[in-house]
């Protein structure tokens, strides 16, 4: 009874053993190798649109408006009249020194030829040397009423043209704050009409120091270099979140932080000839601020994030064993991050099939490429938003 017991815990066993399945085999996950590679530097700021030049048209005189010369919100040139102020009372003083400028002219001849007539005659000792001295006076006093009264005409003259209003700058006029028959006073603190030059126009975007000082020591310590000589290159997205379809140059950096904010001002010259862009509108600048020779870009779904919130990537190993890296990622680049530590080149990143990998298990790994992992990605460009 006992042998056939142990017979039968023996046929058990064996029967146990030939049905237990065989170990699965390693996942199969997408590697990419890590290498160098240049990639630009672009920032994406926050800015403003402001004209790049504007015009505040006051009158100089005092008088009232007899026509207004140009459609509201027009296009204008330099030079062209904007509006007429009555010229009748300056035309009236302008005749008025002219006569006193003859009268002076007519005195000044009638001085200077008696002087003529007295120097001989003081030489002869027929006249005393007193007359002569006076009329020697005489004819310097009305030489000096000459300049006067010819100051007073040209006074006269400008006063007259002043009748006269002209845009200063070529832009687009704003809507005129008179019409006609409305008295104007002489530098008075309203504007008739405000003309903004659109074509080009700046976009003044703001930028936190602490990245200014970050962009800084990188160019110092070689990290990053500058993408040219020239002035560096910004575009634009607009409010609807299209692009403008022209490129500017970043014209300055102001000197000063503010001390609200700790950000500084970088403002840019865009062309402007269809007009779209407005003063006052929000844009987003996309600035070029330079190259990272050694970049190492990885693809967004290929980090994940620990416990503690840190960026983490795995890797295979030479033994095909996947292992969790801690990795700093410094800013966007499309789908991919530009990482600076915890990776180096040549390394093997798992970028599909991460689910099925446990840290320290071993892998079966496939080699891709980037552009099979997003075949349509363009050329890397860093942008790092600014709020």
């Amino acid at each position: 009874m006992r042998k056939l017991i142990l017979a039968s815990f023996v046929l058990t066993a064996a029967c146990s053993h030939k049905s237990a399945p065989p170990p699965p085999p390693p996942p199969e996950v997408a590697v990419l190798t890590l290498r160098t590679q240049p990639v630009v530097i672009v920032t994406e700021l926050p800015g403003r649109t402001t004209a790049f030049r504007v015009a505040e048209v006051r009158p100089q005189v005092n008088g009232v408006i007899l026509k207004r010369l140009f459609i509201e919100g027009s296009q204008v040139k330099a030079g062209q009249q904007l509006y007429q102020i009555d010229p009748a009372p300056f035309q009236a003083s302008y005749e008025s020194a002219r006569a006193a400028l003859e009268r002076a002219q007519a005195a000044a001849t009638s001085s200077r030829l008696l002087a003529q007539r007295y120097k001989p005659l003081s030489e002869a000792r027929a006249v005393s040397q007193q007359d002569y001295d006076n009329a020697v006076a005489a004819q310097d006093q009305a030489a000096a009423d000459v300049a006067s009264a010819r100051a007073a005409l040209e006074t006269a003259r400008i006063n007259l043209a002043y009748t006269r209003m002209f845009a200063p700058i070529s832009g687009r006029t704003g809507r005129s704050s008179v019409t006609e028959g409305a008295l104007v006073s002489a530098n008075q603190a309203t504007a008739l009409v405000v003309i903004q030059q659109l074509d080009p126009i700046y976009v003044d975007a703001t930028q936190a120091s602490t990245v200014l000082l970050h962009l800084q020591r990188a160019f110092s310590e070689g990290q990053l270099k500058k993408a040219g000589e020239a002035q560096a290159e910004a575009k634009l997205i607009l409010e609807d979140t299209s692009p403008y379809p022209l490129t500017g140059k970043l014209q300055f950096t102001e000197v000063t932080v503010d001390s609200g904010t700790g950000s500084v001002t970088l403002r840019a010259v865009f062309p402007n000839p269809q007009g779209i862009l407005l003063p006052g509108m929000f844009v987003r600048e996309r600035l070029e601020e330079g190259v990272n020779e050694k970049g190492l870009l990885i693809p967004q779904r290929a980090v994940g994030h620990n416990s503690r919130g840190e960026a983490t990537v795995t890797v295979v190993g030479a033994d095909n064993k996947a292992a969790v890296r801690v990795v700093k990622t410094d800013r966007a680049i499309g789908d991919q991050w530009l990482v600076s530590e915890g990776v180096a080149p040549g390394d093997k990143v798992i970028t599909v099939g991460i689910q099925a990998v446990r840290p320290g298990s071993v892998v079966h790994p496939h080699e891709v490429t980037p552009d099979e992992l997003n075949p349509a990605a363009a050329a890397p460009a860093a942008s790092q938003p600014q709020k």
